[in-house]
């Protein structure tokens, strides 16, 4: 299938993905050399702020009219290939990662943290890391990205966590994604040595390695590599053992980037698993989408097991991956165009409620389910914000949830029949039953015990109202009109769902070409390597 590339130099002005990348990490630099923290936090607005400018910048010059890579950025440098581009997958999701940096700032004024420099750094970095991870194109370079994640993930953990035990957190964390990093590294070393041959040298840029999959052997064990690596950043059951302790014991947030930053490996598989290997991804899809059933109950089952309201989100977030696993693969446009824009609705509305719990946090000093209640009439904006979030989380009418929720829906339907579809709707329930069900227990209950065991402090109100009304108008506002957003992903959707012509697609794929790296086909490759 024939890929159109758009250089950045025929819609932007500067090479503005590199920028995106440069402006947090110059920042987070200055805040480390700063020598105070007033100067550090405002290196640090400054930061942000410009980053999401620039990202905003990006939707402009955005042509989601023509699906392809646009905003393209190839440099060859001592035999390495470093190259950047955006389309309908990732495009989203690097202003969300703007706006949720930008509102942790706004939260960490509220907290102890404020005059921390090494808390509001990592931040920074964190930010850096995510955007270019989603921006990368070289399969090499976005893996370094990931490994660099467990910097600021580590540190932030270590040194601003709330739990006692965050150091035994930190070590399980590393023992699964470190086993995630080696299972992904393994799975592009074996892509990219996979097609060398006489005529194809050792390269790991994405279009190359598209292009020229039809030349490529060992696929299944490229998928189970990828697909098991990616699952543990996911998380999907049953590789979800990290999450529910480092949400427990970490801090809110970097929790919030972080949420984002789960949204990486539901892009990684439409990113590198589904036009890589898309026969494999196929015959996989069965499996694939038991372990995304099994997601869905466990998590949700698990959620309302829960008296600790961190974990109780965490397990909501293994629910939820298991909702977009099976609507990345059923295969077809409707499918793929649901789980990417509710990739990016839950990211914001798990953001919204756990900014909502974290300064519940700060006044009464506990996140215990069984020591809170009542909470409703002396922190209103906090019950709005967490209520607005957690019915966009339900997919409710008016939210963007709703109409991604719809079309992921059609998309199982199409492909795997109502039954499936019913399942998924039953989980979805779930999910509302244990959001509802901690709402009333945290602001409309009265609390089991007669005395609060921490005294509740006094706070300024108007940094967590312009966190509410921001989430909120982002969660309405995008709810009652996902068009533009749609416009943003569906022709890509479009384009990966025709490579898939069993599930719905109505043109088969088109054999590779030459775009000036990769060798045209002979006719005797063509007869001996075609797909079947």
């Amino acid at each position: 299938m024939d890929i159109t590339v758009t250089p950045w130099s025929a819609s932007a002005a500067f090479p503005l993905l590199t920028t995106l990348t440069l402006v947090p990490l110059a920042a987070m630099i200055a805040i480390l050399f700063s020598r105070s923290s007033t100067v550090a936090l405002r290196f640090g607005f400054a930061g942000a702020s410009l980053t999401l400018l620039l990202s905003v910048y990006l939707l402009t010059v955005f042509d989601s009219a023509t699906p392809g890579i646009h905003l393209v950025e190839h440099v060859h440098f001592a035999g390495l290939s470093y190259r950047v581009g955006v389309d309908g997958t990732n495009i989203l999701f690097i202003p969300l990662t703007a706006v949720l940096t930008l509102l942790a700032l706004i939260y960490t004024l509220i907290t102890r943290h404020v005059t921390d420099r090494l808390f509001i750094a990592c931040l920074l970095g964190y930010e850096t890391v995510l955007i270019g991870a989603f921006a990368a194109l070289n399969v090499m370079q976005f893996w370094l990205w990931c490994v660099l994640e467990l910097i600021p993930v580590a540190l932030l953990t270590i040194h601003a966590g709330t739990g006692q035990n965050r150091r035994w957190v930190v070590v399980r964390l590393l023992q699964y994604w470190v086993s995630g990093l080696l299972m992904t590294l393994a799975g592009f070393l074996l892509l990219a040595f996979g097609l060398i041959d006489a005529e194809h040298a050792l390269t790991f840029d994405w279009l190359t390695l598209k292009q020229n999959n039809a030349y490529l052997h060992d696929e299944v064990l490229v998928f189970i590599l990828l697909f098991f690596g990616f699952a543990i950043r996911m998380p999907l059951f049953p590789f979800h053992g990290w999450l529910p302790v480092l949400a427990e014991q970490g801090t809110v947030a970097s929790a919030v980037i972080f949420l984002v930053g789960l949204k990486l490996g539901i892009y990684a598989v439409i990113r590198f698993i589904l036009p890589m290997v898309p026969g494999v991804a196929e015959q996989w899809a069965g499996f694939v989408v038991t372990l995304g059933l099994i997601s869905i109950f466990y998590g949700a089952l698990l959620a309302l097991m829960q008296i600790n309201i961190r974990r109780l989100l965490a397990f909501a977030v293994i629910s939820q991956t298991g909702m977009l696993v099976i609507g990345t693969f059923c295969f077809n446009e409707n499918g793929l165009e649901g789980s990417l824009l509710l990739s990016v609705a839950y990211g914001l509305a798990m953001a919204g409620m756990l900014f909502s719990v974290g300064l519940i946090y700060e006044r009464c000093r506990t996140a215990y389910l069984p020591r809170l209640g009542g909470l409703f009439d002396t922190n209103g904006t906090l019950a709005l914000l967490f209520l607005i979030s957690a019915l966009s989380t339900m997919v409710m009418p008016g939210t963007p949830g709703f109409d991604a929720a719809h079309l992921l829906v059609e998309g199982i339907i199409e492909e795997d029949g109502w039954l499936l579809a019913i399942a998924i709707l039953v989980g979805n329930v779930m999910s509302a039953a244990f959001l509802l069900w901690a709402f009333q227990r945290i602001f409309m209950a009265n609390p089991k015990r007669a005395k609060q065991p921490y005294n509740c402090a006094h706070h300024p109100v108007w940094k967590e109202r312009f966190i509410t009304v921001v989430i909120c108008l982002l969660l309405i506002g995008t709810g009652f009109y996902t068009t533009p957003w749609l416009n943003f992903i569906d022709q890509d959707a479009a384009a990966i769902g025709k490579q898939f012509p069993m599930h719905g697609a109505q043109i088969p794929p088109s054999p590779p070409f030459s775009n000036g790296e990769v060798r045209q086909p002979s006719d005797a490759d063509t007869k001996d390597d075609q797909h079947e």
